[in-house]
Order: C-alpha cells, then sequence, then structure tokens
C-alpha cells in the first residue's frame, strides 16, 4: 500500500485524476444496487445489470492501478539510466556514441533489451555536456575579452567579440546576455 501511495503521488496530473472517475462509479453502481436488492419486489435484470458494471469499475480500478505503476516504473527506470550513463560517459571520456553505447551494455548486461532508450539517453546526455563545455568555453573567453577591453559599451564590446571569434555568430543573443550579466556582476563589484 505505501509503495502505491508514493507512486500516486509521483504520477502525473492526469493520472490522478483518472484514478477518481472508477470510484465515483463504483459508488454510485453500489448505491443503485443497494437500493435494487432493499426494494420489495428487486427486478433482477436491473440487480443483474449493476453488478456487471460494478465488476467492470473494479476491474477498470485495477487497469488504472496498473498503469500508474507501469508509469512510475519507466520513470524509476528512466532516472537510473540517465544516472548510470552520465557517470559512464564522465569516466570513459569516449565520443563515439556506438562505442559508449555497447561498452554501457557490456557494463551493465541488464540493460541489453534497451538498446534503442540507452542510445537516445546517450545522444541528449551528450548533447548536454556539449552545450555545457560551450557555454564553459564562452564564458572564459568572453571574460579574458571584457578585461581587456576599456569601452563598457556592450553593443560595441559584442560586436568586436564577433569580429575575434566568428564561429559565435549564431549565439549573438546568449552572448548579449552574459555580457551584460558579466559587466553588471563587474559594476557591483566596484
Amino acid at each position: 500500500m505505501r509503495n502505491f501511495i508514493r507512486e500516486y503521488e509521483e504520477s502525473p496530473r492526469f493520472e490522478k485524476l483518472s484514478f477518481i472517475p472508477p470510484f465515483l462509479i463504483v459508488f454510485v453502481e453500489g448505491v443503485l444496487l443497494a437500493h435494487a436488492l432493499t426494494i420489495k419486489a428487486p427486478d433482477l435484470m436491473v440487480v443483474e445489470l449493476t453488478l456487471i458494471l460494478l465488476i467492470i469499475s473494479i476491474i477498470e480500478i485495477f487497469f488504472v492501478i496498473g498503469e500508474i505503476h507501469r508509469h512510475y516504473a519507466q520513470n524509476n527506470f528512466n532516472k537510473i539510466l540517465v544516472i548510470k550513463l552520465d557517470d559512464f560517459i564522465i569516466e570513459k571520456k569516449e565520443r563515439n556514441v556506438k562505442k559508449i553505447v555497447t561498452d554501457f551494455i557490456d557494463y551493465y548486461p541488464e540493460y541489453k533489451n534497451n538498446r534503442d532508450e540507452i542510445y537516445h539517453t546517450t545522444c541528449q546526455i551528450m548533447q548536454t555536456h556539449k552545450e555545457e563545455a560551450w557555454a564553459k568555453e564562452l564564458d572564459k573567453k568572453l571574460k579574458s575579452f571584457l578585461k581587456r577591453r576599456k569601452k563598457k559599451n556592450v553593443d560595441v564590446i559584442l560586436k568586436a567579440f564577433l569580429k575575434k571569434y566568428p564561429k559565435y555568430r549564431n549565439f549573438r543573443i546568449q552572448i548579449y546576455d552574459k555580457t551584460c550579466k558579466m559587466l553588471g556582476e563587474s559594476y557591483k563589484k566596484s
């Protein structure tokens, strides 16, 4: 029961809401069944149909519980996979996705049946690492560039920086934001 409560709490809002209607239906059908049984001359067909609907609603509750459990298990699996893969990629320092996937499956044979998920997760992690390295490199170059600049006009700095480092031309907005932030920090210090 505790596991189910934890799974229910971590499930998306839609799954939580989809769990409520079957209980309402079971309650209403229970009231209808009780009423049908307590009247003086119960109609057997009404009792049978209400009983069938009650059973179907109970089965639906079990399906929803199963779906919540599957979703929780998949999320848990993905979290663990991302952590293990990230550590593995950092440790191996390999750049080839296919080699990383193969080595990871060799190291963790329990993931043998999840090659596609490992591949996609590896690509996402490597893209994140690439973006982080790019941001770090940009910060380093921008800081050293700003130290050498006497004029503190952001537009002039941006134009000169892009002239010196043309590979960053597509990232004009990010460079502008970082420049403003760095200049703001330097003004606060002085």
